[in-house]
């Protein structure tokens, strides 16, 4: 009989392999995530409220395994947190109820979002009113995302146009705590989320001078570009009057259209040409046929206007 191959067996423990094969592992690990969020219904939303909605909180939607730990805690995420923490527990009302916020938006992080949102979402089940966490600091212990959010939930996502949520309902704030929340309400922007059929993370923003749709995208980005490319060469890629395609972006592996809209109109006036724009691309995106040379002459100048946010 011959002898058992040790091909497959993997590195002796303790070897000099097994250790690189460690350290090798512990530097992959360290990498950025392309897609920290992925596999979360709730995605594009948490891509939106981390990379450019102002003020926003939704109830923060637990595992089974997580949510008994949350012991009748109210658990919300936030765009951001006075001092940009990762997360804080106050209570408020009467009789008391502990709020529990995490936050997307940090003052200090590490290169995978996701892991900071489960790190700072572990921390708050257990942590008492009165504390807040600087900064989420992801260990070997720290449970994957999808162990501690329900996965298959969506946002029920409420907008703010300022940051006044900050402070609870008839309490008396600290001088710092309110001169900061009135620094934030001087500079935020209107922003609103659409609500339409099929509409999913549509984020409309008044920034002054011209009014901004983004569009946080789930497809595969080759997959929208192409489908992109067509609505463009037949000059279909808009949301009507009054309104331009301006480009795209990328964020956590996501591409995120662009629109320049009238300021003028009210953002709930762009929900139905965002309703028609969404079927035009629905079956662009169910058109497989190769590109022709307009439709490819498009994806060119399209892909030409990127850029990436993270």
């Amino acid at each position: 009989m011959g002898k058992k191959s040790k091909r497959n067996a993997g590195p002796k423990e303790g070897s000099r392999r097994a250790e690189k094969l460690a350290q090798r592992q512990a530097r992959l690990a360290e990498l950025p995530v392309r897609r920290p969020f992925e596999g979360l219904a709730a995605e594009c939303d948490i891509v939106a409220l981390r990379e450019f909605v102002p003020s926003a909180v939704a109830p923060l939607p637990l595992a089974a395994s997580a949510a008994e730990s949350a012991d009748n805690r109210e658990l919300k995420l936030a765009t951001v947190l006075p001092g940009a923490v990762a997360s804080l527990v106050r209570t408020v009302g009467d009789p008391a109820v502990d709020e529990a916020y995490v936050a997307l938006q940090l003052a200090a992080h590490t290169d995978n979002p996701g892991r900071d949102l489960a790190a700072a979402t572990q921390w708050v089940l257990g942590a008492k009113p009165g504390s807040s966490l600087t900064q989420a600091t992801p260990s070997s212990d720290t449970p994957a995302l999808a162990d501690i959010l329900d996965s298959d939930s969506l946002l029920d996502i409420t907008v703010h146009n300022d940051f006044n949520w900050w402070i609870p309902e008839g309490s008396e704030p600290a001088a710092e705590v309110a001169a900061a929340v009135q620094r934030a309400n001087e500079v935020i922007m209107p922003s609103a989320r659409l609500a339409g059929d099929g509409i999913v993370a549509a984020w409309w923003v008044d920034a002054g001078e011209k009014a901004h749709l983004r569009w946080v995208r789930p497809e595969d980005e080759e997959a929208l570009m192409r489908a992109l490319a067509r609505l463009h060469a037949r000059d279909e890629l808009t949301l009507g009057e009054g309104s331009r395609f301006a480009g795209s972006f990328r964020a956590h592996g996501l591409l995120v259209p662009v629109f320049d809209l009238d300021p003028e109109s009210h953002h709930e006036e762009w929900v139905r040409p965002a309703v028609t724009l969404q079927e035009r691309l629905l079956q662009a995106l169910a058109d497989d046929a190769p590109l022709n040379t307009a439709e490819r002459r498009s994806r060119d100048g399209l892909i030409g206007r990127q850029v990436t946010l993270r």
